[in-house]
């Protein structure tokens, strides 16, 4: 008879293994994604004593960010207790709005324009529409809005316009990393300055849009503060500036505002209503 090759079973032990093994991907797998959301998710409640924790965090913004977001929700919230609570932290929300990062003082904007009752989120937001940064001065426009205060009109007018995006320093050469047509958010690497010795300089955005076109050759020198780049704005900021001068919108808002309106340069139709919205709404005001 032939002799015929019997294949040896695996031991127990080393099926339980990989078994184990097996397991433990797949829980990883199924763990980490729901760990990253717990983690970038600003919804989950914090109790008083964290709150208190995260608004001191400076080494860690997005727990800072977490706790403004969740003051705001009790100021919005239904019940008089929970907005009332929400009171004790608004000296530590002031506090952030000037001293904190540029994301810390723009979600910081955002929540004191929630309580349009407090001296102190009015008097501070004056002060933020004057920021360096134009999504601090932004969000503080629109938060003034609901305060029946047009001081922040001139940014809300620039929110529908090009931004011109300038260089930080100057140096021998910009290296453009994006084409017109790129969708970018702030933090978007826009390009790299050659400053010298081998050294470069990040280009980074500070505003959402869509790239228009750059103002510079690729690769030519530039000097500090030379505008290089055009940016379109962004849907939600166009969607918000409109709304807002739905409110506060005068006269001369009315060509920018009806050409939005007419659906130029395919704007999409929630845009389009909101604009004949608005200049309606100017129109009723000039008409007095």
């Amino acid at each position: 008879m032939p002799n015929h090759i019997i294949p040896a079973s695996a031991k127990p032990g080393l099926k339980r293994r990989w078994l184990f093994v097996i397991l433990a991907l797949t829980l990883l797998f199924v763990l980490m994604p729901f760990l990253f959301w717990q983690a970038t998710w600003f919804g989950k409640p914090l109790n008083d004593a964290q709150l208190e924790k995260s608004l001191a965090d400076r080494e860690h913004p997005r727990e800072a960010q977490h706790a403004l977001s969740q003051i705001a929700d009790r100021i919005l919230a239904r019940d008089a207790f929970t907005r009332d609570s929400a009171r004790r932290f608004y000296p530590q929300v002031v506090a952030i709005a000037r001293t904190g990062q540029d994301e810390l003082r723009l979600t910081a904007a955002w929540v004191m324009g929630q309580d349009n009752s407090v001296p102190d989120f009015h008097q501070e937001l004056l002060r933020l529409v004057q920021d360096p940064s134009p999504m601090v001065r932004r969000n503080a426009a629109l938060a003034l809005v609901r305060f029946g205060d047009a001081s922040g009109l001139a940014e809300i007018r620039s929110m529908l316009q090009p931004y011109a995006v300038t260089v930080p320093r100057g140096g021998s050469a910009l290296d453009e990393r994006l084409k017109p047509g790129a969708v970018i958010n702030p933090g978007t690497l826009l390009g790299r300055i050659d400053i010298g010795d081998r050294a470069h300089e990040e280009l980074r955005s500070q505003i959402p849009g869509t790239i228009d076109h750059w103002l510079v050759a690729d690769k030519t020198a530039v000097i500090a503060g030379q505008p290089v780049l055009l940016v379109n704005p962004s849907l939600d900021e166009i969607w918000e500036s409109l709304r807002a001068l739905y409110l506060i919108g005068e006269a001369q808002d009315l060509p920018t505002v009806e050409e939005f309106a007419r659906g130029s340069g395919d704007v999409p139709a929630h845009i389009g209503q909101q604009a004949e919205l608005t200049a309606t709404a100017i129109r009723s005001r000039s008409s007095r």
